[in-house]
């Protein structure tokens, strides 16, 4: 992947992990990516469980190709340096709820106004109108509201909480988009804009095909659904060993190719919804306990039949496919190699800056935007800047 956005600056107001994950995707595009951190402890995730060096693995993981800048946004003089950084950069994400920047002096509309063609990316959990425009919330708040949630889990039971954070990814990825999109259009009218992306409608596609027959008034049962456990031929089974494998032969010739290999009749009962299917999962239940994950493995290679075994988080780098795929990589640095997820846009052959130590760059920032060392001094005199 080439570095397409490598004249696109971004200066990053946001934390945790939404918009730090849009930054990455952007960074690894290619664009520069400046994080605005406060003054005291920075971005949260920096000391989150478990620390690698005394920094999080989560900011480790998140944060390579960027540069990190600290400023007093609630000191006048912090809010007067990022007014007059906003002219250097195409984009600014902002991740504070609705009103955040508006007490600070900086709302969306006084942004644009210091810099009509900048890009303002807003992203909230519940977006920038509505009723629930200033609510706070994390991942399985905006996954409750979405209709998400209500999908998750077998029947009969509590709705299940993912082992993942679909709405915080979701909205970072969406926000990459709208930028993208925001950008294109720029180049038409060299106009900027704000762009609203709510983790609450971006996690909504994510589970289309549970949630769209709601749209035509059908109804759907959690967890007896084709695809959130209704049927045998799609699920999770365990094996002799206590681990998993998943079965996803939906199409006939994937359910017959594994029906006749583990000896169960050559009929299309296993991807036909009926009353028939729990005891049709029973039976394969006891089937994959007779054997291995391994050997479950080789029978899904040699029978193309959707199968594959469950890998746990720490199997992950030694998998075969996903070592030839490149989907990991390291960084070098004083410490040693530092290990990295690969995402789709990485060019994993690209030479990638580690993670930033926090206001590691502030003074080389505020100097691109034309401060000289007197103001820089004057600054971190008063506290406004680290």
């Amino acid at each position: 992947m080439s570095p397409a956005l490598r004249h696109v600056r971004v200066l990053d107001l946001s934390r945790l992990l939404p918009g730090p994950f849009a930054t990455l995707v952007l960074a690894d595009l290619g664009a520069r990516v400046d994080k605005v951190e406060d003054v005291g402890g920075g971005d949260y995730l920096r000391h989150m469980p478990p620390l690698v060096d005394g920094t999080s693995a989560f900011f480790l993981s998140l944060n390579r190709n960027k540069r990190s800048i600290c400023l007093d946004l609630k000191q006048p003089e912090g809010k007067a340096a990022l007014a007059a950084l906003l002219p250097f950069y195409d984009v600014v994400i902002d991740q504070f709820r609705p009103g955040v920047m508006d007490r600070l002096g900086l709302s969306h509309a006084q942004m644009l106004a210091i810099h009509p063609a900048l890009i303002v990316c807003a992203l909230t959990g519940y977006g920038q109108g509505g009723p629930l425009a200033s609510r706070a919330g994390h991942d399985l708040n905006y996954l409750a509201r979405s209709g998400v949630l209500g999908t998750q889990g077998p029947a009969g039971s509590a709705p299940q909480p993912p082992g993942f954070q679909l709405a915080d990814v979701s909205g970072g990825l969406y926000a990459v988009i709208a930028i993208q999109a925001a950008l294109a259009e720029r180049e038409r009218t060299k106009r900027g804009a704000i762009v609203d992306i709510s983790m609450v409608e971006s996690s909504m596609g994510f589970a289309l095909l549970q949630l769209a027959p709601a749209l035509f008034g059908v109804g759907v049962a959690r967890g007896d659904e084709p695809l959130s456990g209704g049927l045998a031929a799609y699920g999770v089974y365990a094996t002799r060993d206590g681990k998993f494998v998943a079965l996803g032969a939906l199409e006939p010739k994937f359910w017959m190719a594994f029906a006749l290999g583990a000896g169960l009749e050559a009929d299309m009962s296993g991807i036909v919804p009926g009353p028939h299917q729990p005891a049709l999962k029973a039976r394969l239940a006891d089937i994959f306990a007779g054997r291995t994950r391994d050997e479950w493995a080789a029978f899904g290679r040699e029978r193309d039949c959707c199968l594959e075994p469950v890998l746990e988080p720490h199997e992950l780098r030694a998998d075969p496919h996903l070592t030839a795929r490149g989907a990991f990589f390291d960084i070098a640095t004083a410490r040693g190699p530092l290990p990295q997820f690969a995402l789709p846009v990485t060019d994993r052959d690209a030479a990638h800056s580690p993670p930033p130590d926090q206001g590691e760059h502030t003074d080389a920032i505020l100097r691109e935007a034309g401060f000289d060392d007197a103001r820089i001094a004057a600054l971190r005199a008063t506290g406004a800047v680290r």
